[in-house]
């Protein structure tokens, strides 16, 4: 689009690594540079000419992010088709059709191969259009938190914006509820959660919905056996190192908890321990508002920095405290 830009932010993005993102550009003539560790931000992003004409590659198996994002700009340099490759396995393949879904709407439809590679078809003019009204979904990964109460502390918990027919991959979080145990209804737009007899521990591969296993995986402090979460390796390079923290935490509270590289088991506290010293949050909004769930057991929870949810969910604790009271 032109322009010279530099890119950086607080010093946890300066950790997390783009250069999958940086290597596509790169590929069809983007000038970025490194102006800290290499693959990192910050960035230099200066003026280029775009060559359009091979295909772009990309990593699909770090973060679907990547993908979106040259999903929703490339086609402002469309003069021809543009062809996207993706490297490896996509994961979170739901969050990249969001991103498909709602291009759509705007008026660019992409041909989808198989989450393989992906086609932008080519314009003339400005390739998005208004639709004109747009009905925005509530965000289900911040549902989770509260329908997860429901099943843990008796409910019913109903959320509302979102429900059987939302395009949004985490509400599948809600058939792992059901899995563990819970009732669960749904409408058009709201979603049920009450508990029945009690959770159980269930074994699930979260590849398509890594944000919302989170809140699985302290669901499991209330569930008799052993939930084990798989296909969560992207949690490593989220706002923090999420299965290390998300082990460190559950163990503060009694939890016998393993980890790997790609996935984390979580059994039951025999006896709760009062967590010494707080949950700590690593500066990670679903750190803290997972954790508030931990406060339906038998000790009080103090959540260390709880105004990290400002990033996604500034009112949480004031919301979550009108249905525990």
């Amino acid at each position: 689009m032109g322009g010279s830009y530099h890119l950086h932010g607080v010093p946890r993005m300066h950790e997390r690594p783009i250069g999958d993102l940086v290597d596509g550009l790169a590929m069809i003539g983007a000038q970025i540079t490194y102006a800290g560790t290499p693959g990192y931000p910050p960035l230099h992003i200066m003026p280029s000419q775009i060559d359009i004409s091979r295909p772009i590659q990309v990593r699909g198996d770090v973060s679907s992010q990547f993908l979106t994002a040259l999903l929703m700009a490339l086609p402002l340099v469309a003069r021809q088709a543009i062809t996207i490759q993706v490297v490896g396995e996509l994961i979170s393949k739901p969050y990249v059709a969001i991103t498909l879904n709602l291009m759509q709407r705007y008026g660019v439809t992409v041909t989808n191969h198989d989450w393989r590679s992906f086609v932008i078809p080519a314009n003339t003019g400005m390739p998005y259009q208004s639709p004109g009204d747009v009905w925005i979904e509530g965000d289900a990964s911040s549902a989770s938190y509260f329908l997860a109460a429901g099943a843990i502390a008796g409910g019913p918990v109903r959320v509302t914006g979102v429900g059987r027919n939302s395009i949004q991959g985490d509400v599948a979080f809600v058939a792992a509820l059901s899995a563990m145990g819970a009732h669960v209804e749904y409408g058009d737009d709201w979603i049920s959660v009450h508990k029945k007899a009690g959770l159980h521990g269930i074994t699930i591969n979260c590849l398509t919905i890594p944000d919302a296993a989170m809140t699985l995986a302290v669901a499991g402090l209330f569930a008799t056996g052993t939930t084990t979460l798989t296909g969560i390796a992207s949690w490593r390079v989220k706002e923090t190192d999420r299965i290390h923290a998300m082990a460190t935490e559950l163990r503060k509270v009694g939890a016998v908890v393993q980890s790997g590289d790609d996935f984390i088991r979580v059994t039951a506290p025999e006896t709760w321990q009062p967590a010494t010293g707080g949950i700590d949050t690593y500066d990670d909004h679903r750190m803290a508002m997972c954790f508030s769930l931990a406060s339906f057991g038998p000790h009080a929870v103090q959540i260390n920095h709880p105004t990290c949810v400002a990033k996604t969910y500034p009112d949480y604790f004031v919301d979550f405290s009108t249905i525990v009271q």
